[in-house]
């Protein structure tokens, strides 16, 4: 066993210092916002909350009920994001596999035009006209389909189809399997730890999305989440007709609080099931000799 040298041994200690204060600069805010939203409303605004929740009570959370559409527009995030997802992995795995084939007659073309689309976009306002003209506007299905595509996860998806054994194609195709059958049931298994971290990536793009859906959507029973808490936190909005219990300006900090909270435990909930299948490794021994 080889003896760590003094400098060695000093760069892991201050790789352990820095770490840790990276850790805790990214975990505070969001343990803050958790025992602010259990704890005192004047509490919380006097700023004797720090570390530890302070007079601990669920009052703000049991105000989120009264809140209106607030429930509704929750379940409407949750319908976006899955199938804004799936429709996404959906579209995006089948180009990319598609264009990483050597076969395929003009696929730098297209790599060209799908990295171009990357840099070079239309911008807002022809994209706002393409979605009235195609009728997607205050419509569900314009939220789903309009933003399917990303160039930048097509092209990860891309270089890892092409990373996968070519053999193993040309084998399924001797037993007699379509190229749709080759890419469900060969390439897709292999791919699952791409598949789970552009899943993952692409949920939390729908989940946390709300500029185009504050443009598109008019009807306040089809906006998600994000819009909803625009208009209360950002906008001051729909508070103002939630009884307080006579302490209207302490109750409404914490209640901030426990709809932020609210609003991310999905996100943090699923990621613990997903990042498992970030480490690339499913091909390993896949094809031999």
């Amino acid at each position: 066993m080889l003896k760590r040298t003094k400098g060695e041994a000093v760069f892991n200690v201050f790789n352990i210092i820095l770490l840790s204060l990276v850790i805790v600069v990214t975990l505070y805010p969001l343990y803050y916002t958790f025992i602010a939203s259990i704890s005192e409303g004047s509490q919380v605004i006097r700023g004797n909350v720090v570390l530890w929740p302070v007079d601990m009570n669920l009052k703000a959370y049991a105000k989120i009920q009264t809140i209106d559409h607030f429930w509704h527009s929750y379940g409407n995030t949750l319908f976006y994001t899955f199938f804004g997802t799936l429709a996404s992995l959906s579209i995006m795995s089948m180009g990319a596999y598609a264009i990483s084939r050597k076969r395929l007659k003009g696929r730098r073309l297209v790599g060209m035009i799908v990295s171009f689309t990357m840099w070079f976009q239309a911008g807002m306002i022809p994209f706002y006209l393409n979605m009235d003209s195609l009728g997607l506007m205050n419509s569900r299905v314009g939220i789903i389909f309009g933003f399917a595509c990303s160039a930048f996860y097509i092209i990860i998806m891309r270089t890892y189809f092409e990373g996968l054994p070519v053999e193993l194609e040309e084998s399924a195709k001797l037993d007699g399997l379509s190229n749709f059958r080759i890419f469900l049931q060969i390439m897709l298994p292999l791919a699952k730890p791409m598949l789970a971290t552009i899943t993952l990536y692409c949920a939390i793009d729908r989940w946390n999305g709300y500029f185009w859906a504050m443009i598109l959507l008019k009807d306040i029973n089809k906006i998600p989440l994000q819009v909803l808490l625009k208009k209360l936190i950002v906008e001051n909005k729909m508070l103002a007709s939630i009884d307080m219990g006579g302490a209207f300006d302490f109750t409404r900090e914490t209640l901030v609080y426990a709809i932020v909270v609210i609003a991310i435990l999905p996100m943090i909930a699923v990621y613990p099931f997903v990042q498992r299948f970030f480490v690339k490794g499913m091909t390993v021994g896949a094809v031999k000799g």
